[in-house]
C-alpha cells in the first residue's frame, strides 16, 4: 500500500504546461507593432485573430505569465494619480447621444507645431472625425469638424435625426457664436464643462492620453508634414484595431458591429 501511495505522489498533476514558444513570438510581432500595450490589450489582440482563424486563444493569466517570463511587460506607472475633481458622467447607454470635443497638440522634432481637434462618440469611443492645422484651431476648423462628423455617421443630411449633444470645453473656438449656430442649425445641442474644469470632458482627456501614448510617442515626427499625414492612419488603426476597456478590449469599429449584429 505505502508503495503504491509513493508511485501515486510522485506522478505529476494536473494538465502539463502549454508549450510557448509560439505565443512568445505572436506577443513579440504585437508590441513590436505597439510597444505601449500591455498585457490586456495583447491578449485582445491574440483573442481576435485566433477567432478569425477559428482556433482556441490563450487566457489572460497565461498571457500574463507569459511577457512576465519573459520580460515583456510594460513598466508599472508610478506617476501621480490625477486627483482632480470629475462633475457628471461623461459615458452614455447609446451611440449618436453625445459626442465630445477637444484638441491637442504635437510637437515635431524640428520644433513645427500640429494642432488637432477631434470628435468621439460616448459609447463607442469611435473618433469619427478630425481636423489638423499647423495653425491655432479656429471656429471655422469646428464647423468643418461638426460637419464631417456628421457626415461620417449619418450621410450628406442638413438636420440631424435626433439630437445630439456636443460637449467641449470652453475653448474659443468650440464656444464661438458661429460655432453655436451651426451645431445648433444642424440638431446638436452644445453643451460646456464648468469653467476651470476641463476633467469634466474626461472621456475627450482619456483619449488624447491614449492617443499620445501610443501612437505619437512611438511613431516618427520629424515635420509637420509627415504628422498631418500619418494622422488618418492612427486615426483608422484607433477605430479598427486599439481594444478598449470599456467596451470590453473590443475596438469602436468592433463595438459598433457588434451592436448592428444585436
Amino acid at each position: 500500500m505505502a508503495e503504491r501511495v509513493k508511485q501515486h505522489s510522485s506522478k505529476a498533476r494536473g494538465r502539463p504546461p502549454l508549450a510557448d514558444d509560439d505565443l512568445v513570438d505572436e506577443i513579440k510581432a504585437i508590441i513590436s507593432e505597439m510597444p505601449t500595450y500591455g498585457y490586456r490589450r495583447v491578449h485582445a489582440i491574440l483573442r481576435r485573430k485566433a477567432r478569425s482563424e477559428s482556433r482556441p486563444w490563450p487566457n489572460a493569466k497565461r498571457v500574463y505569465r507569459v511577457m512576465k517570463v519573459h520580460d515583456l511587460l510594460l513598466q508599472r506607472h508610478t506617476g501621480a494619480i490625477d486627483s482632480r475633481r470629475h462633475d457628471g458622467r461623461v459615458a452614455v447607454a447609446h451611440s449618436n447621444l453625445r459626442w465630445c470635443s477637444d484638441g491637442f497638440e504635437i510637437g515635431c522634432d524640428n520644433k513645427e507645431k500640429v494642432r488637432v481637434a477631434f470628435a468621439l462618440d460616448c459609447c463607442d469611443r469611435e473618433a469619427i472625425a478630425h481636423v489638423a492645422t499647423t495653425e491655432g484651431i479656429k471656429s471655422e476648423d469646428v464647423q468643418d469638424l461638426v460637419i464631417t462628423a456628421v457626415e461620417n455617421r449619418f450621410g450628406r443630411i442638413n438636420t440631424l435625426p435626433k439630437p445630439i449633444e456636443w460637449l467641449t470645453d470652453n475653448g474659443s473656438c468650440f464656444i464661438a457664436a458661429d460655432t453655436k449656430s451651426l451645431l445648433r442649425d444642424i440638431g446638436m445641442e452644445p453643451c460646456t464643462t464648468p469653467v476651470r474644469s476641463p476633467q469634466s470632458n474626461g472621456m475627450a482627456e482619456a483619449f488624447v492620453k491614449t492617443f499620445k501614448r501610443d501612437y505619437v510617442s512611438v511613431n516618427p515626427i520629424p515635420n509637420a508634414e509627415t504628422v498631418i499625414a500619418q494622422l488618418p492612419l492612427w486615426f483608422e488603426h484607433y477605430n479598427m484595431l486599439h481594444p478598449h476597456k470599456a467596451l470590453g478590449y473590443r475596438s469602436p469599429r468592433e463595438f459598433l458591429n457588434r451592436q448592428t449584429e444585436i
